[in-house]
């Protein structure tokens, strides 16, 4: 039998998700979770087995969905009354996109005491500003940086940058040995953006996030145009044809030892190791601008576990999103998936992986998710696309800062002029 296309795939997925196609018939004492992260399917289904062991009644089922279309299979399935009884939402603007619709069941201490357990800035991501409640236990923290091929720079006997002047140096001496220095290329739009933020944080500073928050400031101002035009410097330390490599392919040149470093997140260590077990990786926070300035990472949440509002078995699902709020649930959660669980209490036995952990003390917040993604257009749409026509030398830094906050401004009432 010939595959079905990826289009056809997505549709069946979403007319099943929605009801409209005839599925196999639940049992007693089954739930089903919902997912976007198909590569995990096997992980989670090892996640569940204390909780289904301590649940003998109990029958979780794994469906795991296309991420990109994710939300709008979700809300088309919660629309009509379908769907998961526990489903992986989104986080920020991503969650309330749906929450907002009344088909998530609102979570506290005392339909899930844990939450207890989760520090505010989690609980944060999965809130929805109209009534301040929240519907999803947080499932983890991400902080985006540089991870690093250690042999790469031990054979080239090259330091990696902590400062934006050692980059040139370290990008030429390594460049002599036939090694790039950043693997990263600006074909895929989403990682752009994530490309932007690792960069231009460190240059920022809090103080600029709090300026954004009131209207003080906006992506016009001279200190983001600024940074925007330090990232132009980056160009000449990233591959050759750098704006024809995708995501998948920046990748491959940095598991290959091709070259030296990967700016992206600390979702990409499991993934690495498992490519790639030789791989001696390190993950260090970007270059500082000046030496003794703090280098910041950019951290945010995941994502959370929501419960359907209309569940059949809403106690039942209510059971497993309470264990999914517990440190065992989320000391098993990090080893398994090389993620860092917000829940306190949790031990992170994976040196790296703590490492990531304590940079986190020292962050920003990824801007554009966390602040700017809860209307159209978003500050990632935005932000993505005019960065990679500036790193592509059609759009100058200043057009890029005026373009996003031009766009943000017909909902993001700070940026309103009076």
């Amino acid at each position: 039998m010939n595959a079905a296309s990826p289009a056809r795939r997505l549709l069946l997925a979403t007319l099943a998700a929605a009801g409209l196609i005839a599925s196999a018939p639940a049992r007693a004492g089954d739930i089903t979770f919902w997912t976007w992260r198909q590569e995990d399917r096997a992980a989670y289904t090892e996640l569940f087995k204390d909780f289904t062991a301590a649940n003998p009644g109990i029958n979780v089922k794994i469906e795991a969905f296309e991420a990109a279309n994710y939300n709008t299979i979700v809300s088309t399935a919660l629309a009509g009354g379908k769907g998961g009884d526990v489903l992986q939402a989104r986080a920020y603007g991503g969650l309330e996109l749906v929450a907002k619709s009344g088909y998530y069941l609102p979570l506290d201490t005392t339909n899930v005491p844990e939450l207890a357990n989760i520090p505010p800035a989690a609980l944060a991501a999965e809130t929805l500003r109209a009534d301040g409640r929240v519907y999803a236990v947080p499932f983890a923290s991400q902080t985006l940086g540089l991870l690093v091929n250690k042999e790469v720079f031990a054979k080239a006997g090259v330091t990696p940058p902590t400062t934006w002047a050692e980059v040139a140096t370290a990008g030429a001496a390594l460049k002599a040995k036939g090694v790039t220095l950043i693997a990263n290329g600006t074909a895929t739009p989403w990682m752009d953006e994530i490309f932007a933020a690792i960069f231009t944080n460190p240059m920022l500073g809090p103080d600029f996030v709090a300026d954004l928050q009131t209207g003080k400031a906006s992506f016009s101002d001279p200190r983001y145009v600024a940074a925007l035009t330090k990232l132009l410097d980056i160009r000449a330390q990233l591959p050759d044809g750098f704006t024809g490599v995708d995501y998948a392919t920046g990748q491959q040149l940095f598991l290959s030892g091709r070259a030296a470093i990967f700016a992206g997140g600390s979702f990409e260590i499991a993934n690495f190791r498992k490519q790639n077990p030789k791989l001696d990786l390190d993950f260090i926070a970007p270059p500082a601008p000046t030496a003794g300035a703090p280098q910041y990472v950019t951290r945010f949440f995941d994502g959370g576990y929501a419960v359907n509002a209309k569940s059949p078995n809403q106690a039942d699902a209510l059971k497993l999103v309470r264990y999914m709020a517990t440190p065992a649930y989320g000391n098993k959660f990090a080893s398994l998936l090389g993620n860092i669980s917000p829940i306190k209490g949790v031990v992170i036995t994976d040196p790296l992986l703590a490492k990531v952990s304590a940079l986190g003390d020292t962050s920003m917040p990824y801007i554009t998710l966390a602040m700017f993604r809860f209307e159209s257009p978003t500050g990632s749409e935005l932000m993505s696309n005019a960065v990679q026509k500036m790193m592509g030398g059609t759009e100058t830094p200043q057009q890029v800062g005026d373009e996003v906050t031009t766009g943000l401004a017909k909902w993001y009432k700070p940026f309103q002029k009076n």
